[in-house]
C-alpha cells in the first residue's frame, strides 16, 4: 500500500478512535467532547486576518464553521500520522509498535496547549479556563488516546496488507 494512503488511513483511524474516546468520556464522566464548530470558527476568522480571540464562543459565527472544524480535525490527525512516519519511517508501517505512536500522541498536545487554546481565548495550556488542571489532564489523555489510535490503526492495517 502507498505510504500516503497508509498515512491517511492512520490519521483518520487514530482521530476516529480519539473521537470515540470523547463519547465514552462523556458517558462515563459527563465531560462534553470538543466543539469543532468553534475550531472551524477560529480557522475561518484566520482567513480574515484574526488569529486571536478573547473568547471564540463570543466571536461571530461563520458559515460552514462546523464542517471546517471537523475537516481540520481530521486533516490535523493525518498530519500527525505523517509526523509519526516521518520520524520512524516506513519500517513502523510494516511493524507498528506502541511506543512511537504513544509518544507522537502525547507530544501533539503541544498544538492545543500552545496554538489553539491561546488563539481561541483559553490561554496557554488552558490557563484562562475555570479548571486549567482538569483541562490539561483531559487534553493529555485525549492526545494519548490519539497515540493509541495510531497504534491500533497500524495493527488493523497489517491485517489487510
Amino acid at each position: 500500500m502507498n505510504n500516503y494512503v497508509v498515512i491517511s488511513i492512520l490519521g483518520i483511524g487514530a482521530t476516529a478512535i480519539m473521537d470515540v474516546w470523547g463519547l465514552v468520556r462523556k458517558a462515563l464522566l459527563g465531560i462534553a467532547p470538543p466543539n469543532y464548530a468553534l475550531v472551524g470558527r477560529w480557522i475561518a476568522h484566520m482567513a480574515r486576518g484574526r488569529f486571536h480571540h478573547d473568547a471564540i464562543a463570543a466571536s461571530a459565527a461563520v458559515r460552514g464553521e462546523l464542517i471546517i472544524g471537523w475537516a481540520a480535525h481530521y486533516l490535523i490527525g493525518i498530519a500527525f500520522a505523517a509526523l509519526l512516519i516521518g520520524i520512524w519511517g516506513s519500517a513502523w508501517i510494516q511493524q507498528p509498535t506502541l511506543g512511537p505512536a504513544l509518544m507522537v500522541g502525547v507530544v501533539t498536545v503541544a498544538a492545543p496547549f500552545l496554538l489553539m487554546q491561546p488563539g481561541m481565548g483559553a490561554g496557554i495550556a488552558a490557563a484562562k479556563t475555570p479548571r486549567p488542571g482538569a483541562a490539561r489532564i483531559q487534553s493529555l489523555i485525549t492526545h494519548a488516546m490519539f497515540g493509541i489510535g495510531l497504534y491500533v490503526t497500524g495493527q488493523v492495517i497489517q491485517l489487510f496488507d
